[in-house]
């Protein structure tokens, strides 16, 4: 393995670890942070660092206030509404049950592309993946006696839908090539979502719950740092060297380093009810994901024998 290899497979492996372990380390800050503030100051954070790193390197920023509102549109999706929830959730949700429902983001991009917006096709094995999917996260909640009692509907339900406001944003960012660097508009996306948590922060009086314990400073700290810049940063190095489909298999990893340190660090439940889950769950995702490649990969071969 050459040294661009190992440095690529470096940085795989830091997204894989570092994303992985954000659900800990969120777990850890509500214990004595209130959620949407918590979330907010991490995102506005590294949204203002990255914002003012572009600028030290030059970097190009959207020139017009329509790609603005979207970057940041994109922003309020993905973080107010998906990771939001995430944080919200994880006040009595622990956190590898939350990133294996969490896990299910594909599962919902593939609905809205496939069954919303018909802009891509599946075949039978996504069908099935669709319902393995899902099954495993009915399975998981119905199960809550036999995984300690840690997920509730109430808990599966946010989740979900943080997942969908996930999954929107991510569908939506396709649909518009805005001005700017990669970069630069992350911090812009993170901007926006750190200043969107943090309103809602405000509206529902948490200025008066914070406290700055140093378990949750860290917790932040660590978010920021390694959740957000150093991890964003490697997974677009990874996406400059590897096809997405490859660079996205990170997903199939996070939960299980999410579960595996929750148990370790927490003392989470690990039980074979969560195992079963985790496989099921993980299974559909990659069934759905390989479907979409095929099919892209069909339609593609088509449009490449017709021109």
């Amino acid at each position: 393995m050459d040294k661009e290899n190992r440095r690529t497979m470096l940085a795989y492996l830091a997204v894989c670890f570092f994303w992985g372990s954000t659900y800990l380390a969120i777990k850890i800050g509500v214990e004595n942070f209130p959620p949407f503030l918590f979330a907010g100051i991490r995102f506005i954070t590294a949204g203002g660092l990255t914002i003012f790193y572009s600028k030290l390197k030059g970097n190009a920023f959207a020139d017009n206030k329509k790609d603005i509102a979207k970057i940041s549109i994109v922003g309020l999706l993905m973080l107010l509404g998906g990771n939001g929830l995430v944080v919200f959730a994880e006040q009595w949700v622990h956190s590898g049950i939350a990133s294996l429902l969490v896990a299910t983001v594909p599962l919902f991009i593939a609905i809205i592309e496939i069954f919303i917006l018909r802009d891509k096709k599946m075949d039978y094995k996504g069908l099935i993946g669709l319902a393995l999917g899902f099954g495993g996260v009915v399975y998981l909640t119905l199960g809550k006696s036999s995984t300690g009692g840690i997920i509730d509907f109430k808990g599966t339900l946010i989740l979900l839908f943080a997942s969908l406001f996930w999954s929107m944003g991510s569908v939506y960012s396709k649909t518009f090539k805005a001005n700017g660097s990669i970069i630069s508009n992350i911090g812009i996306q993170m901007f926006a979502g750190g200043i969107g948590l943090s309103t809602v922060g405000l509206l529902r009086g948490e200025i008066s719950s914070i406290n700055f314990a140093r378990s949750s400073v860290l917790a932040l700290l660590y978010l920021i740092v390694f959740g957000s810049i150093i991890g964003y940063s490697c997974y677009i190095y990874i996406l400059q060297k590897w096809p997405a489909s490859k660079a996205g298999t990170y997903a199939y990893v996070n939960p299980i380093v999410a579960v595996v340190l929750g148990t370790i660090v927490l003392g989470e439940p690990f039980t074979f009810s969560i195992v079963i889950s985790m496989i099921i769950i993980i299974l559909g995702v990659f069934m759905v994901q390989q479907s979409k490649v095929e099919d892209f990969q069909v339609d593609r071969d088509v449009g490449e024998k017709a021109s």
